[in-house]
């Protein structure tokens, strides 16, 4: 095409909108972004794993400012802990006080058995189990 691609982009915002969450467009199909039909197109693989390398940043940075003992953790209780905070939410991982004080005092063994004696646990089963041996051993299984 011969058009430049950043003005036709501004063009059809001022046509479409931008829109930054779901909303139903006038044919009633669930949309977002700039006219993006997700009920009938959806994303690509992509575009999901382009918003999950977001989405993972988001969850790591806000993990580093609210709890910053994290930092000090070897990569394989890292990722447990992002892997919570992407299922649960900061907030509710938060919750997890007896969990986060031994991570604290490095008693892993007890901060595993601190995620398996939560609700959490029992809603999400196999995740939890192997989460929780990560956390016990340093070591992914």
């Amino acid at each position: 095409m011969k058009y430049d691609i950043n003005s036709f982009e501004d063009q059809l915002i001022d046509h479409e909108g931008l829109e930054l969450k779901p909303y139903h467009c006038t044919a009633d199909k669930l949309t977002i972004g700039v006219g993006r039909n997700i009920q009938d197109r959806g994303i690509t693989e992509d575009e999901a794993r382009y918003l999950l390398k977001n989405d993972i940043k988001i969850v790591e940075d806000e993990l580093l400012t609210r709890q910053p003992v994290v930092a000090g953790l070897d990569s394989v209780r890292q990722r447990v802990l992002v892997d919570m905070g992407f299922n649960l939410g900061l907030p509710i991982l938060m919750k997890f006080q007896n969990m986060w004080a031994a991570i604290e005092d490095e008693d892993y063994h007890e901060a595993a058995r601190q995620m398996m004696d939560s609700r959490w646990a029992s809603q999400v089963g196999r995740r939890a189990e192997r989460l929780a041996q990560a956390m016990s051993s340093g070591e992914w299984v």
